[in-house]
């Protein structure tokens, strides 16, 4: 049903760049590979300490850095960066501040295909962002067969067997005025302790509809019927009813559904001729958030039978 990835992405300059507000100063290679959310001030290394340095870690240079290497000769200079550049492939580097970038430091980056940019922030700022940053783009990822919604606020994500449903009961619910995330294919990343799903770039908007085919969503209905992303919060599972099987009646089952380590309520839910599944998804959304509040029907209703 999932498919892990390992934590690496690549990402395009021009993406890169206008994700953080940089400056693109020099191309390189022409991508950025990621995979450590941890980031790089060299001010050791430039100082000749090079123990436990990985240049797999964006590199920063700040006014720290600026003006020691500015202290030294321009000879100096090209020992200490080429030495940086000789431990590994650097996947970019960053200066802040909107600092004048070296002659020394540019040949370097030249001569290597290393990606230089610039900001206009403060180092702290950049690195708290790249920080934000890396951590959701490189956090643990699965896909899961389904359709992500928001209903009532809920990120409910439908599963099931193919032809159950799921798809045309998302149909429904847009129609409500609920917002579509992903349909038949879902990313979802674990992002410290809460599941982020999103559609998969390539199928983002699209719904298949069997008898009908492949429609866009944002293009019939409008930017307000889709959501680039949602906390998966709730599964509801559609399978076709089972005379030999005992439902859940009173609501006093909890199930759950573990994806990504992360545990997520789960319902599962028959479906029959002449069941209105968009209401019951309506409901269980309305459920679960009243839930959350910590008001629980199936309680209150045992209560007050053994209080009789």
């Amino acid at each position: 049903m999932n498919d892990m990835f390992l934590p690496s992405e690549t990402v395009m300059l021009d993406k890169f760049a206008s994700d953080l507000g940089l400056e693109m100063l020099y191309a390189g290679r022409g991508i950025v590979t990621l995979t450590s959310v941890s980031v790089d001030r060299p001010g050791l290394r430039l100082a000749g300490f090079f123990s436990y340095f990985d240049s797999r870690r964006i590199m920063i240079i700040g006014l720290t850095e600026h003006e020691y290497l500015r202290s030294f000769s321009e000879e100096e200079r090209v020992e200490k960066i080429g030495k940086l550049f000789d431990c590994g492939e650097i996947p970019c580097i960053i200066f802040t501040r909107d600092l004048p970038v070296l002659p020394e430091f540019m040949e370097a980056a030249r001569s290597s295909g290393t990606p230089v940019f610039r900001s206009s922030k403060m180092t702290t700022t950049i690195m708290s962002d790249l920080v934000i940053y890396l951590t959701r783009l490189l956090a643990p990822a699965t896909t899961v067969h389904g359709v992500l919604l928001d209903v009532f606020g809920v990120g409910l994500m439908l599963t099931g067997n193919s032809g159950v449903g799921k798809s045309e009961n998302a149909m429904e619910l847009i129609k409500r005025g609920h917002r579509l995330v992903a349909d038949d294919s879902v990313l979802i990343k674990r992002v410290e302790n809460e599941l982020i799903g999103t559609a998969p770039e390539r199928i983002r908007y699209f719904m298949e509809l069997r008898g009908i085919g492949i429609i866009n969503v944002k293009n019939m209905y409008g930017s307000g019927s889709i959501l680039g992303e949602k906390e998966v919060e709730l599964v509801m599972e559609l399978e076709h009813w089972r005379r030999d099987k005992e439902y859940d009646r009173i609501g006093g089952e909890e199930n759950v559904e573990e994806i990504l380590g992360v545990k997520v309520p789960k319902l599962i839910v028959p479906v029959s001729p002449g069941r209105n599944l968009a209401i019951l998804i309506e409901v269980a959304a309305r459920n679960y958030r009243l839930k959350s509040m910590g008001y629980d029907a199936a309680q209150e209703l045992i209560q007050r039978t053994i209080g009789r």
